[in-house]
């Protein structure tokens, strides 16, 4: 059952949506850097957003009058301006490309595939909701993907942006947690096989130093400076990123993540 804010949240923006209704086969997906997240999945059983948790791999502004809580004001009419904040929701993907890396690994490098009826209690939005976008749809009323196909944008911003509305519980809503091969015989693994999904492998995130170096413009040339500093024998991957969560500024680490989820994804 949904809360009284989810309701509202759910009805207003199903007010502003227009379109078709949305393949059964295409899914929400939360990308995520798993060896921050999936311990407190594995304590608390369930996904949170950075209301909750004050962190983020994006902004940090989920605070009362920040950029996050307007956004959200704005996109859901008001709905969870005075919701606590375990009753907000989580954000994702709508996997309409049917990647096996999810929606928007951006966000991280593994993600939850969530089961075909969570979009039925999801809002979706088109472009990312940092932009203040007009477009809007839920399940019923899918417009959005056509706009996506139509657009021209860097793969990293090509993505459907999804509110799951009500929680995500990892035993009840997840059909599978995807996590990156080079988390392998890690604690990542070890803990992730504690969880009451399936966990999978999708074919991996690998980028060396000779193709980072192709790409000063993309994010800066400082960023490929520190990849090329942090690699191991000459290799990016995600574990070698999160390896180094704590030796480096988070938001320096970010744009080393973004080429590495650029340049580096391996063809299935």
């Amino acid at each position: 059952m949904l809360g009284a804010a989810a309701a509202r949240a759910l009805a207003f923006v199903t007010a502003r949506s227009t379109g078709p209704p949305l393949d059964r086969a295409v899914r929400v997906t939360l990308n995520f850097h798993p060896e921050r997240v999936v311990p407190g999945l594995v304590d608390g059983g369930a996904y949170v957003s950075q209301f909750v948790t004050g962190t983020s791999s994006g902004g940090l502004t989920a605070f009362e009058g920040g950029d996050r809580w307007r956004w959200e004001s704005r996109m859901f009419g008001g709905a969870y301006d005075s919701a606590a904040a375990h009753e907000r929701p989580v954000y994702g993907g709508l996997n309409f490309r049917l990647s096996p890396y999810g929606a928007s690994p951006r966000f991280g490098s593994s993600h939850l595939r969530l089961k075909p009826d969570v979009p039925r209690r999801t809002t979706f939005c088109y472009p990312d909701s940092v932009t203040e976008p007009e477009h809007f749809g839920v399940a019923d009323r899918m417009a959005l993907i056509a706009l996506a196909l139509a657009d021209q944008r860097d793969p990293l911003d090509d993505y459907v942006e999804a509110h799951v509305h009500g929680g995500v519980s990892v035993e009840t809503d997840a059909e599978a947690l995807v996590l990156d091969p080079s988390h392998r015989g890690t604690p990542v693994e070890e803990a992730a096989l504690r969880l009451p999904c399936p966990v999978e492998w999708h074919p991996g995130f690998h980028l060396h130093v000779d193709e980072l170096r192709r790409h000063p413009d993309f994010r800066g040339p400082e960023f490929v400076a520190l990849g090329e500093r942090i690699a191991v024998d000459g290799v990016l991957t995600p574990k070698v990123v999160g390896d180094n969560a704590g030796r480096h500024h988070p938001q320096d680490l970010k744009k080393v993540w973004h080429l590495l989820a650029r340049f580096g994804r391996r063809t299935p």
